[in-house]
């Protein structure tokens, strides 16, 4: 079973029991975290949101907060005599996956909805 979660302007495809960094949530260590804005689900039937499904969640324990490694950037204008380094270090929570939660309403809601999706089709 896993989802597809939006979480800082991006998508993460997540399962249980897996690690993931994502941007940096405000969040301490040792506590757990709820997304509620999952795009898709995969468990015995594949589940589309529109944009998100409605009932599905995925809950994770925060593991850490941290920093990556430093990136230098590094600018220059030929001819001119101007160089500047800057650096940065984002910042990232990581996250262990405990559970993926598909309420079965959402679940009753989707498969209507694929059905007429195919009674249309026809």
């Amino acid at each position: 079973m896993y989802a597809v979660i939006e979480t800082g302007g991006k998508q993460v495809k997540v399962e249980v029991g897996q690690e993931i960094y994502v941007e940096k949530l405000n969040v301490e260590a040792g506590q757990t975290y709820k997304f509620d804005k999952v795009l898709m689900v995969q468990d015995d039937k594949v589940s589309f949101g529109n944009p998100y499904l409605s009932g599905a969640t995925v809950e994770c324990e925060v593991v850490k907060q941290g920093r990556g490694k430093k990136i230098r950037v590094f600018k220059y204008e030929p001819k001119k005599q101007f160089h500047r380094v800057k650096g940065h270090r984002q910042s990232y929570t990581k996250l262990l996956v405990k559970a993926i939660n598909v309420k079965a309403k959402a679940k009753k809601a989707k498969a209507e909805a694929q059905e007429v999706k195919e009674e249309n089709q026809e």
